[in-house]
């Protein structure tokens, strides 16, 4: 049997607040919401798609001392995510800054998931409210720069 895809990833949340809002001004669906709120569950989950989702772990969950289901080293803010983005890159940037985020870097081309990661897209990077950083990749290239722009320089340069 083979791994066909990826079905979620859990993240823990600094601010589940912040994210829940930024998330929705990004058009994404936010799942359990009213069981989080209600305290029947212990997080929330943002769709990605229709077989994708980001869970969020309420700070009661991933600080108490028991809970052993989650990256031993795993603070808010660790999450380095791309989405794919049905659109152009600058339509990507708009619905950036609209949902009140700045442009983190990019954009440029570079190689994606895409045809088993060798086809080119354009990506935009934003960082959410806790500091994970989004990534957002269109298909095909725009013909934008390099990825080298996010290398440190070089300490033998110089």
């Amino acid at each position: 049997m083979a791994i066909l895809g990826y079905d979620h990833t859990a993240l823990p949340a600094g601010d589940p607040e912040a994210l829940i809002a930024f998330y929705k001004r990004l058009g994404m669906p936010i799942l359990y919401e009213e069981q989080w709120r209600a305290g029947k569950t212990p997080a929330f989950a943002v769709q990605v798609g229709p077989h994708a989702k980001l869970n969020f772990h309420d700070p009661k969950l991933w600080q108490h001392e028991g809970f052993a289901a989650r990256g031993p080293t795993a603070q808010p803010g660790c999450g380095d995510l791309c989405f794919v983005f049905e659109g152009t890159i600058e339509e990507a940037e708009s619905l950036i800054r609209d949902a009140g985020g700045e442009i983190a870097f990019g954009p440029f081309d570079q190689p994606g998931g895409a045809d088993a990661g060798r086809r080119l897209g354009t990506s935009v990077y934003t960082r959410d409210p806790d500091g994970n950083l989004l990534e957002f990749m269109t298909y095909p290239a725009a013909g934008r720069g390099s990825v080298a722009a996010l290398l440190p320089p070089d300490p033998g340069d110089g």
